[in-house]
């Protein structure tokens, strides 16, 4: 059987790119939080816990870049910018969803190991 990274040719740093976008922390959160409705910086900034002003612009223009959520301007005073999931960050909305509550559902066990290991590291 052929493995997962198998005919990835020359895409493969672009695949490796999409994974580590996907796959960081406030990637996955920012995707998760836009699921409803569209929002703007601030509410996505309170929606997010701990995630700061740079990090938050910076996934937002990261995830803008791979085509899985859209920056709206609407010409209005005070200006209003929303963002919001494409069709390719709904897809991708699903198997995110999916991951966090695999994690949901695990963190007592991982919590376990993870003190488990610390106690023999130490």
């Amino acid at each position: 059987m052929p493995g997962p990274c198998e005919g990835w040719g020359e895409d493969a740093a672009l695949i490796r790119g999409i994974l580590d976008r996907v796959g960081d922390k406030w990637g996955i959160l920012v995707i998760a939080v836009l699921r409803d409705a569209p929002m703007r910086y601030r509410e996505l900034q309170r929606a997010v816990p701990g995630i700061s002003q740079r990090m938050l612009t910076l996934t937002l223009r990261h995830l803008e870049r791979d085509g899985l959520l859209t920056r709206t301007v609407y010409p209005e005073v005070p200006l209003r910018v929303e963002y919001a999931l494409t069709h390719l960050g709904v897809s991708l909305l699903e198997h995110v969803l999916g991951l966090a509550m695999w994690a949901s559902a695990h963190t007592d066990e991982i919590r376990k190991h993870r003190n488990d290991f610390d106690s023999r590291q130490s």
